[in-house]
């Protein structure tokens, strides 16, 4: 449970797969793959061999793996060196 003023953290492990929509009001980590749009209304941290295959609306975001998909971000985008976006 976050504490009042902190930003509540979900993430997807580095050997898990997510068929599906990730929809909330949430921080986002994601290590694994995630096939499917995510909707979340805070930051999504997208590890260096992470992958999304599905638009994603945030507030804000650090990628460091793929997207096969439109972005769509709020505040700050940062792209590491291994980023890469594929928008349709």
């Amino acid at each position: 449970m976050a504490i009042k003023g902190e930003q509540e953290l979900t993430q997807v492990g580095n050997t898990v797969q997510v068929n599906g929509y990730i929809i909330g009001k949430t921080d986002l980590r994601v290590a694994g793959k995630v096939y499917g749009n995510i909707s979340i209304d805070g930051e999504l941290i997208l590890e260096k061999y992470a992958g999304i295959e599905g638009d994603v609306k945030c507030g804000s975001a650090i990628l460091a793996g793929s997207i096969k998909g439109n972005v769509e971000c709020k505040g700050k985008l940062y792209l590491q060196d291994n980023a890469q976006i594929i928008g349709l």
